[in-house]
């Protein structure tokens, strides 16, 4: 070998060490990036969760300021349980957010807002946060049988709470099954003296400095109108925390929220139900959940019957909001709020258990999803008319109909 084919052969050698290294190089630094990213967008969600907790405390101290003690009397319109339920149903389909609706209910509950007048929002909540999926499912319109497929999944779930508000509202209006029960459970985690929530709170001194920051900037702005700012700074607050929370964790999540789903659809109903709740979790968002579902059922790629296990986990899962909401709440109204977010949880899981334990009753949203979806693919008019009409129309016809008697 020369001279000349030796030092050839050392460059060609240095040459591929030095490719090696940079393609290494290359493939490790978007990977260190991608943890370092992960890294703050989860610090980000731990400071917006705690900014939605403090928000919720800001709503409290402003209802229970600018109300004096008199919130009762300002909510007298809704005493009437279909007016409550009513704007539970239009404020969260205006919203598309039943996490966010829940959250200023827990805040009005702790600024004076009866229970019993609280809990009617609750259901009429469930019912308005499904118009997210019936909207996703028109994204499938051109195509006849892929849109049958997608309609009947997303309106299973609003045939589902629907039923459920049939069968618990009446319930609860004569003998308060769930306020009552709820009740017991806050009063012994919030009263008890030893391993409460009331022992363990810190939650409060955490949030105290954001609330009082917020309202000293509310009564500078005015004095006579301080609390009512106070109030739409929460709300604000509210929507923001909520909807970058989402955001952030459909980028952190929801690739492997496909990935249990996948998995888990199609094992059984309890395997359906407990991945459509955990997923929701991490989501923070039942309308994220159910919305990943239509486009799988209008492809074919799952049936009906194997989505709707997972759509009733995702109704139990979103009841998480609310309860970590009620954490931000001290002092006299803390079981209230508490005991609401737990009707929450009870109306959802209750209604799970029951509806789906009955062939009857479980077989109904079923079959109302696919009548109606094949009344839509027939004719797209019936999708728009039943968007408007059980959403809008048919709230606004119950207002004027309890107007009237």
């Amino acid at each position: 070998m020369t001279i000349l084919e030796y030092k050839a052969n050392i460059k060609q050698l240095f040459g591929k060490m030095s490719m090696s290294k940079m393609s290494q190089v290359s493939t490790d630094t978007p990977s260190s990036q991608n943890r370092l990213n992960s890294y703050f967008q989860w610090m980000a969600i731990a400071f917006l969760v705690y900014l939605l907790i403090s928000s919720v405390g800001m709503i409290g101290a402003g209802f229970k300021g600018a109300t004096k003690g008199h919130a009762s009397e300002l909510f007298q319109f809704a005493t009437n349980p279909f007016m409550g339920l009513i704007i539970g149903i239009l404020t969260t389909a205006m919203v598309q957010s039943s996490s966010t609706v829940t959250s200023i209910i827990v805040g009005l509950v702790a600024g004076g807002l009866p229970v019993e007048t609280a809990v009617p929002m609750i259901m009429g909540a469930n019912i308005g946060t499904t118009i997210t999926n019936t909207i996703v499912s028109l994204g499938h319109v051109r195509r006849k049988k892929e849109f049958r497929r997608a309609f009947a999944a997303g309106t299973v779930h609003d045939f589902f709470n629907f039923l459920a508000v049939v069968i618990f509202l009446p319930l609860e209006i004569v003998f308060q099954p769930l306020s009552k029960i709820a009740g017991f459970l806050a009063e012994n985690l919030v009263g008890g003296e030893n391993m409460s929530v009331k022992g363990l709170n810190f939650i409060k001194p955490a949030t105290k400095p954001i609330i009082n920051f917020f309202t000293d900037i509310s009564h500078l702005i005015s004095d006579s109108i301080g609390y009512f700012i106070l109030i739409i700074f929460g709300i604000l607050i509210i929507f923001m925390a909520i909807t970058l929370i989402g955001k952030f964790l459909k980028v952190l999540m929801v690739g492997r929220a496909k990935i249990i789903m996948h998995n888990a659809i199609g094992k059984g109903p309890v395997t359906g139900i407990l991945s459509g709740m955990i997923i929701t979790i991490l989501v923070q968002s039942s309308s994220t959940t159910t919305s990943l579902m239509v486009p799988l059922a209008g492809s074919g790629v799952f049936r009906l019957k194997q989505i709707y296990p997972f759509t009733l986990g995702a109704n139990i899962g979103t009841t998480i909001t609310a309860l970590l909401a009620a954490t931000a709440i001290s002092g006299p109204t803390a079981v209230l709020t508490l005991q609401i977010a737990v009707v929450h949880f009870l109306t959802n899981a209750t209604a799970v258990i029951l509806i789906y334990s009955v062939k009857i009753l479980r077989n109904l949203p079923l079959r109302g999803a696919l009548w109606l979806a094949r009344l839509a693919s027939e004719n797209k008019l019936v999708a728009i008319l039943y968007v408007f009409g059980a959403f809008f129309i048919f709230p606004a016809v119950l207002i004027f109909i309890t107007n009237i008697f």
